[in-house]
């Protein structure tokens, strides 16, 4: 039976989506697929998976889960099975990107926000400064940026 919210509507829970990318290191990104992807995906049932898709690149591999929310997300990362797994990639230094939302090539989840103009139209330009003259003894009027003290 569904659970009744607040307003006595049935409750909804919209399920996420979340992302390990492997990249290729001192072994192939496809081998710890091999190696792992059981486990860790046995891992993602205990914590409701809805969904499930791998992806292989030339670069590496994108494991892509749909779980309920973030709880289980975190409590998925915390299974040892997963632990030992993200333990192994080939390249642990910088061959690892966990992150939420869809893997790879996948689009962003919310639309970019307008970014501020980079050329001429990010900068007013500068208020235009009346020149003050001077008449000097000649009777020729000469700017005062020109004058310089000791000149005449």
């Amino acid at each position: 039976m569904p659970s009744v919210g607040s307003w006595g509507l049935p409750s909804v829970s919209v399920a996420e989506w979340f992302s390990i990318e492997v990249f290729d290191g001192s072994s192939s990104a496809r081998a710890w697929r091999e190696a792992y992807s059981d486990a860790v995906v046995a891992a993602a049932h205990t914590e409701g998976l809805s969904d499930v898709s791998w992806h292989e690149f030339g670069w590496g591999v994108v494991l892509e889960v749909e779980l309920p929310d973030e709880f289980a997300w975190d409590h998925l990362l915390a299974a040892t099975a997963v632990r030992a797994a993200l333990d192994a990639v080939p390249d642990p230094v910088g061959g690892l990107l966990v992150h939420r939302g869809r893997g790879g090539s996948a689009g962003v989840r919310w639309p970019r926000r307008p970014r501020p103009l980079a050329g001429a139209g990010a900068v007013a330009l500068p208020e235009p400064v009346e020149q003050e003259m001077l008449v000097c003894r000649s009777g020729r009027m000469r700017p005062s940026s020109d004058l310089t003290p000791g000149r005449r």
